[in-house]
């Protein structure tokens, strides 16, 4: 082969690197515009921040309030484990600051209590607090 016709001859290389260029254009244009279209990675919506402070009143669990974000009643929920029974937050309304509920009755030692927070929207919860006895 001669050196002149080496560097003229380049027929096939063009094409296929134009066609391996546009292909892997498109693969990457198709995957932004699906992340955003899909809200892939989108914000979820974070916990309030707030303290807690837990007491035993005869085996009622009383739940405090002692300083932090105001929560929606409508986002809290109580669970129980063993022998306690929860109690329900009052719909509509909001958990401030000072406030104090009772969270479970018939609480015997080893049973826990737990308050729980789950986003409006529905697709995330956290554990805010707990009590074991």
């Amino acid at each position: 082969m001669k050196l002149k016709q080496l560097f003229t001859d380049d027929e096939a290389v063009s094409p296929v690197i134009g066609v391996i260029l546009m292909v892997a254009i498109t693969v990457i244009l198709a995957a932004v515009i699906g992340a955003f279209v899909l809200d892939i990675g989108g914000s979820q919506e974070a916990a309030p921040q707030a303290q807690y402070g837990w007491s035993n009143s005869s085996g009622d669990i009383l739940l405090d309030h002692n300083g932090g974000e105001d929560l929606n009643n409508n986002t809290l929920s109580i669970q129980t484990s063993g022998s306690a029974t929860a109690q329900s937050f009052a719909s509509g309304g909001s958990f401030t600051a000072g406030d104090t509920m009772q969270a479970a009755t018939s609480f015997k030692e080893g049973d826990s209590v737990t308050l729980i927070w789950e986003a409006s929207s529905g697709d995330s919860s956290q554990v805010l607090s707990e009590y074991g006895g």
